[in-house]
């Protein structure tokens, strides 16, 4: 009854609110970032959601276009604007993701939907990752976020498949609220952004 009635409604009425809340913040920042990123403010990009349908997530685009002499995209650190960094360090850039929530696509909570090329490298026990809704913060995501390995990452997700219940959303909201405060494990060791899944050894 949870999982299939109350959590849907709470997804949606909370993204309701905390948008409408967030307004007065959300204008200035949007406006430093088209300044920053020369007119765009938005990420848009295909992500798998629940049983791996696909579908486009929302963010605030943090990290610029910048190309090297051959026409490549430079490093993610050398392309994060100050006001990207700034959004990342405070969580802002999910609040898109709202939208994503009211559309029925995403849950507040879930495992966070990573990118399509990865559905093929995961193993039987991985994938279940992917058998409830994706979320904007975690079970991984307050234990340690970008800032652990990708196995346990994955092994937190399934964790939070196995013991989905309202104190468990509850535990994890609080300690979300925590961990922005904090600015605990938004970025990887040496990098902007987590490395990039490239299956099991």
């Amino acid at each position: 009854m949870y999982q299939s009635i109350v959590k849907p409604f709470f997804d949606k009425a909370t993204a309701l609110v905390i948008l409408i809340l967030a307004v007065p913040l959300l204008i200035p920042v949007m406006i430093l970032l088209f300044v920053g990123n020369e007119g765009k403010i938005w990420f848009r990009q295909a992500r798998p959601g629940y049983k791996g349908s696909i579908f486009y997530v929302q963010k605030f685009k943090t990290m610029n276009d910048k190309k090297d002499v051959r026409g490549n995209l430079l490093p993610d650190k050398d392309r994060l604007t100050g006001i990207g960094a700034f959004v990342r360090k405070t969580s802002l850039d999910e609040l898109p993701q709202l939208i994503n929530v009211l559309k029925g696509e995403m849950s507040i909570i879930g495992p966070r939907p990573l990118l399509v090329e990865y559905l093929s490298l995961y193993n039987n026990d991985q994938s279940r990752r992917h058998d409830v809704k994706p979320g904007i913060t975690g079970w991984a995501q307050v234990n340690g976020r970008n800032a652990i390995s990708w196995q346990r990452k994955f092994e937190l997700d399934v964790w939070y498949v196995d013991h989905i219940s309202f104190f468990v959303d509850l535990k994890i909201l609080f300690l979300t609220v925590i961990k922005i405060f904090k600015a605990e494990g938004i970025n990887s060791e040496g990098s902007a952004t987590i490395e990039k899944f490239k299956g099991n050894d």
